[in-house]
């Protein structure tokens, strides 16, 4: 495992656990961090993130997510151990909705399969 890698799972596990006890924002009850990738300079950091709910529901965890942007920037900068505290953009990531949808399709699929004689 590089160097870089470990800084992106460090992060990922950093920020996930600032959402839960540091930020205290309803609007980001339901959000995970799902992956991290910090640029080989350290400056700059792209933080995926995703939420269980509607379009309503992820567009105010953005909202939330960009204005706490820079207090976890400062948290990130206190935790982490690195020469630069990279800047952070947060970035949706669909994959959990997606595959959650697949999954209620799949479902009734099977529903649909057992109800037939």
């Amino acid at each position: 495992m590089s160097r870089l890698d470990k800084v992106n799972e460090l992060m990922k596990r950093e920020i996930g656990t600032m959402l839960l006890e540091d930020v205290r924002d309803p609007r980001l009850e339901f959000v995970t961090i799902t992956r991290v990738s910090v640029s080989p300079d350290l400056h700059n950091a792209y933080v995926n993130f995703s939420v269980l709910g509607d379009a309503k529901k992820i567009l105010a965890a953005e909202d939330a997510l960009s204005r706490a942007r820079g207090f976890i920037r400062k948290l990130v900068g206190q935790r982490v151990r690195l020469r630069y505290t990279p800047d952070i953009e947060f970035i949706f990531d669909p994959s959990v909705t997606d595959s959650d949808r697949i999954e209620r399709i799949i479902d009734e699929i099977h529903k649909t399969e057992e109800s037939k004689p």
